[in-house]
């Protein structure tokens, strides 16, 4: 029998809370893998790279299908490290809903509160699985309460546990035959949704409370909008409370409706390509048909704002959940493998080059540390730019620039990414690379608007061979480096107009302090040649030096990056706490209190964001827990860096 429609799952969680385990589990569950995986043998389906089953973590999404209750159900191991997070914001934008695991041992950890956070600003469908209840340590009702305090204010517990904390412990589903069980359920269910309030205000004292028919009506609707969070406890490893867990995927979460217009739209989740392999992409389609043999164009921003496509011909088309031999097209919400592009990349959109449908908002920040890449051979530094660029296009956060000697510089998230960057390089690609040590990115803006012009010319010739007029402006933010013109069109050969602008370009990326400047507008404003004697050499050696000048009477200001965050403490240690944030040059935003514990948030300059880290727990007696994470940047202020 066919699948009625398919379903697009994340599963998501802090490190170790055993999302590959769960994986594994659905998968073996519904027949879909013959034997279960394990994350400590390093055989898991999902973890298919080397390096992910040589470390135990999660680096990229990955994608394995299975079907129950006649839904297909695609689901999508993201990494859970807060380093690989570009790879989930990617996985986030496909998906119909998710599962949001937790530890029934450690409990809500900082990384689930930015997950849900996250989740429930896109109000995608979301349940909630507690592991591990067979672990020593594992909490019930008081881990109910911290999930209701810190993550959702609705959860609706939809199993109850036995022998918590043992061996034997067991998830048992909760009968909703019971009219105990419905009233329990109907309290919760109530604290979103104002008719059930209103059927169970109107009951007389001991009356009959909703009937199960209405009480799952109630529930699939808060769950399709977000104002609900069925939570279900159970085992990845034993398989208590997976059966429960998948009947919630099956009833709660809707598919999302197919994107309008004519023609395919979807959106490249992931790339794959292995040294001197051919390159695969994952696509998910929002609306339209896609077949084998067709020719299509897909279109991408890069980090500097600017507009690219490429397009080709798809020479195979694998979609994702079907039996081998399945041919028929991709249609839309499913998920299938494209090869025949070679110049595809993470991030593109299919559809209209206007079209916003599938490009979907920025969830997490840009990288905010920086490091410099370097063969320890000299002679592989033309391999390792290449194998850089190969890797850039598989995460384009991962933005890479040529650097001096060459070197090639490299945007990150964290330093667990730059280690598995250089072991990438040497594992896959043999090169063997060393990197400096990482530093906070900092850009320059043009705090004015600036002119110059020059002109060169050649002893023994009367006329200048190369005028060049710029002037420098500040742009939107967000826009980067835009070169525009003034003058006349035609006005300069076109190799004189790309030696102006590339080199413009080029020039930005060391401004006034050394850093690139971003966000401005560079306009041609003045131009002039000599017949066949000028050369485009000429235009770059005079563009360089007027647009610093130009810069140099504009200024610019120094930016550096933010985290956004939020530090619950305890009632005894605000004061302290505010202290220091005050003396690393926080911006606290909001201070409030509660009945257990303050919740003080505001900005923090990335730089100091590990120093804070490390200082919390002992100005918080170990109770304190920190939240953070990139958040745009802000000038320099003079006494950046007093802490004491």
């Amino acid at each position: 029998m066919l699948p009625s429609h398919t379903l697009n799952i994340g599963i998501l969680a802090h490190v170790d809370a055993g999302k590959t385990s769960l994986t594994e589990r659905l998968l073996f569950d519904a027949g879909a893998l013959a034997r279960l995986g394990s994350v400590d043998a390093g055989d898991t389906r999902t973890d298919s790279g080397e390096l992910e089953r040589l470390r135990g973590i999660t680096i990229r999404s990955a994608v394995a299908s299975f079907t129950a209750g006649g839904v297909r159900i695609n689901l999508i191991d993201t990494p859970g490290h807060a380093d690989f997070i570009a790879e989930v914001e990617r996985a986030l934008g496909v998906l119909d809903g998710a599962v949001l695991l937790l530890s029934a041992v450690e409990g809500v950890q900082p990384r689930t509160r930015v997950l849900m956070k996250t989740l429930r600003r896109l109000r995608l469908p979301t349940l909630l699985f507690v592991n591990k209840i067979d672990r020593a340590g594992a909490r019930g009702e008081a881990l109910c309460e911290d999930i209701r305090r810190l993550l959702v204010p609705a959860p609706v517990p939809m199993t109850s546990v036995t022998g918590l904390g043992t061996a034997r412990a067991d998830s048992v589903p909760h009968d909703l035959a019971d009219p105990r069980v419905r009233e329990r359920i109907a309290e919760r269910v109530a604290e979103a949704d104002e008719s059930v309030l209103a059927e169970l205000v109107a009951a007389a004292p001991g009356g009959p409370p909703p009937s199960a028919a209405r009480l799952r009506a109630a529930l699939a609707a808060g769950t399709a909008d977000g104002s609900l969070h069925p939570v279900y406890f159970g085992s990845a490893l034993g398989g208590q409370g997976v059966g429960a867990l998948v009947e919630g995927l099956v009833g709660l979460i809707p598919p999302a409706p197919p994107a309008t217009g004519t023609g395919p739209r979807g959106t490249v989740f992931a790339v794959h390509q292995p040294p001197h392999g051919e390159r695969t992409a994952h696509l998910r389609l929002h609306g339209g048909e896609l077949r084998p043999r067709q020719r299509i164009t897909l279109h991408r921003t890069g980090p500097d704002g600017t507009s690219g496509s490429v397009t080709g011909r798809i020479t195979s088309l694998e979609v994702i959940g079907r039996p081998p031999g399945d041919d028929g097209p991709l249609t839309a919400g499913d998920i299938a493998v494209l090869r025949g592009l070679p110049g595809i990349r993470t991030g593109d959109r299919l559809g209209p080059a206007d079209d916003d449908a599938t490009a979907g908002p920025a969830l997490f920040g840009a990288p905010t540390l920086e490091t410099v890449v370097r063969a320890r051979r000299p002679a592989r530094a033309a391999a390792l730019r290449v194998a850089l660029l190969t890797l850039a296009d598989q995460d384009p956060l991962l933005q890479v620039r040529p650097a001096p000697d060459g070197a090639t510089s490299v945007l990150l998230h964290g330093e667990v990414q730059k280690e598995v960057l250089t072991a990438t390089l040497d594992r896959e690609y043999g090169i063997e690379a060393e990197c400096t040590p990482s530093r906070v990115v900092c850009v320059e803006r043009p705090a004015g608007v600036g002119e110059a012009c020059a002109e060169i010319a050649r002893h023994g010739h009367t006329g200048p061979w190369a005028t060049v007029g710029l002037r420098v402006e500040p742009g939107a933010r967000g826009s980067g480096p835009v070169f525009t013109y003034e003058t006349e069109l035609g006005a300069l050969p076109h190799g004189f107009h790309q030696a102006v602008e590339e080199t413009a370009l080029a020039t930005l990326r060391c401004g006034p302090h050394g850093l690139a400047v971003t966000d401005c507008r560079v306009v041609l404003t003045r131009s002039g040649f000599i017949g066949p004697l000028s050369t485009a050499g000429d235009f770059r050696t005079v563009t360089a030096p007027v647009l610093r000048e130009a810069l140099r009477r504009a200024g610019t200001q120094v930016y550096e990056p933010y985290h956004a965050f939020e530090a619950e403490i305890p009632l005894t240690a605000p004061a302290a706490v505010t202290a220091r944030l005050a003396a690393l040059d926080a911006e606290i935003a909001e201070t409030s209190g509660g009945p257990h514990s303050w919740l003080v948030s505001g900005f923090l300059p990335a730089r100091h964001v590990p120093r804070m880290q490390g200082l919390l727990p002992g100005l918080t007696q170990g109770e304190g827990v920190w939240m953070s994470h990139p958040s745009g940047d802000r000038p320099v202020r003079r006494n950046a860096g007093r802490e004491s």
